[in-house]
């Protein structure tokens, strides 16, 4: 008799407590996410304290059974980034302007994400330096640097990105300041640093990353001064779905 009532007090007990902790909880709505892209669907939703496996708390979501598109991995070789002056006169001529959603140069003024003219590389978003010849800037890119592996950069963090200025570029320019080092005279040879990855968001929003391999045509393993310079052979990967930040 004793061991049946103890055990009906403890039975009593254990429904208060859970009864409590289930008082303290506030359900909130959360919508099946079935596609994965973090936005929910609005006509399939649940309530819950907390968020069941496959569901957000986002429900603007107008098509939960779209395909993603693969993220794009590629190396570009021998992308010509020349310049005019030196020597005193100003630096001018023409950016060479790459598109990440197409993997090519482009000529278009509005539709690039990313621009090179020697050492130097802009993005399409911010404001120009006002150098001779430098495209105005019409879309939203910006950049950063990871110190990392090209692999070892799976997460774009949205709060890192910057723009150009009229003071100073999102990818800095000079010697260990950016991408690059820049050795002095006699060997006059610019060498990308090691574990120097950019981060991109394209002029649309997306976004890339980039590590730089070589500036000398056909990406010689020991580059000297008297070897063809200014032709950029980089890999990238390009991440073409509106708001995954995942590489």
């Amino acid at each position: 008799m004793k061991i049946s009532y103890l055990f009906k007090i403890l039975l009593v007990s254990l429904l208060v407590v859970s009864c409590s902790k289930n008082d303290d909880c506030l359900e909130s709505a959360w919508y099946q996410d079935a596609d994965g892209d973090g936005l929910g669907n609005a006509q399939e939703s649940v309530m819950a304290c907390n968020a069941p496996q496959g569901y957000v708390s986002d429900n603007t979501d107008n098509n939960d059974n779209e395909d993603f598109a693969e993220i794009v991995t590629a190396t570009y070789s021998n992308l010509y980034a020349p310049a005019t002056g030196g020597q005193g006169a100003p630096i001018a001529g023409d950016f060479t302007k790459f598109d990440f959603s197409t993997g090519e140069i482009t000529t278009s003024e509005t539709d690039w994400d990313i621009a090179f003219r020697t050492t130097t590389i802009i993005v399409n978003g911010g404001v120009s330096m006002g150098t001779v010849d430098e495209p105005d800037r019409t879309g939203n890119a910006g950049a950063y640097i990871v110190d990392s592996t090209f692999d070892g950069v799976t997460q774009v963090n949205t709060n890192d990105f910057l723009q150009d200025t009229v003071t100073i570029l999102a990818i800095p320019t000079g010697s260990g300041n950016g991408w690059y080092n820049y050795s002095s005279p006699p060997t006059h040879v610019i060498t990308p640093i090691p574990g120097k990855i950019l981060v991109f968001r394209t002029a649309e929003g997306t976004y890339a990353k980039v590590e730089i391999y070589s500036y000398y045509l056909d990406a010689p393993p020991n580059p000297d001064y008297t070897m063809p310079a200014r032709y950029y052979t980089f890999k990238y990967s390009f991440q073409p779905n509106d708001g995954l930040t995942n590489f």
